[in-house]
């Protein structure tokens, strides 16, 4: 049952919606199948619970003085430096049509290849694109890490097993997670080595031109000197 959020309009718009803001309300906008962009103001704290339980590809029932809408939480500007919620797009959807949207991975159980072997856990992947009707989205998709055994290990898109009426966006052979041998202290000191020498090599190649350039000063092949 999707989550639902209690909204009303607004005619603050602009540099006025601050005031909304200080009275613990969030500015927001409606928009999308069967109706016209319509300025809203909901809860800060109901949409917080709301954005953290359902995410942005989880259906939400809007209620917008009375009437509901079947929305998705499309887009949600932060404050740079608390984080804070500034301002929620909410994009309404049709419940017979299917949607494209991202969902997040959640990677569940312990790789043994990590615990008993070494081996170092890679995530390529964090999200991935899918497609379904807007009652089918799920929160997240779950990926076992416990099937990743052996060092070099690995799990495609093809091993995960989407929800019914979803369908994964992508090709069976791309990688999500592997596992990676562990990197001996040889190779660790040389990669350290190579980043502490990288820079007095640009250094050096610099030296070398200029030293270059005055060579060809002296002898007059500078040009405008014949």
């Amino acid at each position: 049952m999707p989550m639902e959020l209690q909204a009303e309009k607004r005619t603050m718009v602009g540099k006025k919606s601050n005031a909304l803001r200080k009275h613990g309300l969030l500015p927001a906008v409606l928009y999308g199948a069967g109706t016209t962009s319509l300025p809203l103001a909901v809860s800060q704290k109901a949409f917080q619970k709301v954005l953290e339980g359902a995410g942005e590809s989880t259906l939400v029932k809007l209620q917008v003085d009375g009437k509901p809408h079947n929305v998705l939480i499309h887009d949600v500007a932060l404050d740079p430096i608390t984080g804070t919620p500034l301002h929620a797009d909410f994009l309404a959807v049709r419940m017979d049509k299917e949607i494209r949207t991202k969902v997040s991975l959640e990677f569940t159980g312990e790789a043994s290849a990590v615990k008993n072997e070494g081996g170092v856990l890679v995530k390529v992947m964090h999200e991935v694109e899918i497609s379904a009707l807007p009652k089918d989205l799920p929160h997240n998709i779950p990926v076992d890490l416990t099937k990743l055994e052996r060092v070099s290990d690995r799990i495609l898109i093809g091993d995960i097993r989407a929800p019914q009426g979803v369908k994964v966006i992508a090709e069976d052979d791309d990688v999500i997670v592997l596992v990676e041998a562990p990197r001996s202290e040889e190779e660790l000191k040389a990669l350290e080595g190579a980043e502490a020498a990288a820079p007095v090599e640009v250094e050096t190649e610099r030296e070398a031109k200029l030293k270059a350039e005055a060579e060809k000063s002296a002898t007059g092949e500078v040009m405008g000197e014949k």
